[in-house]
């Protein structure tokens, strides 16, 4: 019998073994996978500029100097140390009740976000503000990929850093010193 439940166990342990490999594997080919590219990094920057008008809370460079003097004050992103996890859900959720609109449309149909429903936040008296333009899951995505790449825990704006934002010597880029 004892022979038995150590074969048994043998077997288990080879399971969880192998079990544990592959999970690695997968895991080490998921995060390779999700290495944006320079043109994911492009794609988010239009959205962060034109469709999800970004720049007009956090500025044009992220670092919540507002374009709009009737926008809310965005938060400083360079000075952010969201991951990309939470870069996402913020964006898709915003955040009620701090003028951070919810760019998922269905944000608050039903409870993803945090299980909280629109019916939830009028009880605590939270009110969402509203996006310009509601952003489909790639596209939010794409808009934590450019943010993470050249925003985020970047620190303050530099000649270089101008350069590598924009992807190019820009006008705006004359403005910082060398």
């Amino acid at each position: 019998m004892t022979k038995g439940i150590s074969n048994r166990r043998g077997w288990w342990v080879t399971v969880c073994a192998v079990s544990g490999l592959l999970l690695t594997m997968t895991t080490g080919a998921e995060l390779l996978a999700q290495e944006p590219t320079e043109a994911d990094i492009a794609s988010g920057r239009r959205l962060f500029h034109q469709k999800g008008d970004c720049q007009a809370c956090h500025g044009w460079s992220g670092n919540g100097d507002k374009l709009d003097s009737q926008a809310p004050d965005g938060a400083d992103l360079r000075a952010s140390t969201l991951d990309r996890e939470q870069l996402i859900f913020v964006i898709k959720c915003g955040l009620p009740g701090r003028e951070m609109p919810a760019f998922d449309r269905m944000s608050y149909k039903d409870d993803r976000c945090l299980g909280r429903t629109q019916a939830d936040l009028d009880r605590m008296g939270l009110e969402l503000t509203d996006p310009g333009a509601t952003l489909q899951n790639r596209e939010i995505e794409r808009l934590a990929d450019f943010l993470m790449s050249k925003v985020i825990g970047k620190g303050e704006m530099d000649r270089a850093a101008c350069i590598d934002f924009w992807g190019e010597d820009v006008d705006v880029c004359g403005d910082f010193r060398q």
